[in-house]
């Protein structure tokens, strides 16, 4: 417990800390800190849940299959609109 209370007192004078500077620091800060810890811990959860599917039969991974060639054939063509006329704003 007492590692536990270490811990949360040193993050919570992290956080006084972060919370005291400008914003432009405070921006930096979280940008150069938080964004590759988010990224880390997204790519250990996905590895993690991809190995935990597979031992499950749940791999979804499914080879794309070729599809036949289908001749293209040209569209018809677009009738195009009759000329509208153009309208004044009535702004003078």
């Amino acid at each position: 417990m007492v590692g536990v209370q270490r811990i949360a007192g040193w993050w919570d004078g992290f956080e006084l800390w972060v919370a005291g500077l400008p914003f432009i620091p405070q921006f930096l800060v979280v940008l150069i800190g938080m964004v590759p810890i988010s990224f880390a811990i997204a790519f250990v959860l996905d590895r993690a849940l991809r190995a935990i599917f597979r031992l499950l039969g749940r791999d979804d991974r499914i080879e794309p299959s070729i599809p036949a060639a289908v001749p293209v054939t040209a569209a018809p063509p677009v009738p195009v609109a009759a000329a509208r006329p153009t309208v004044g704003s009535g702004a003078r």
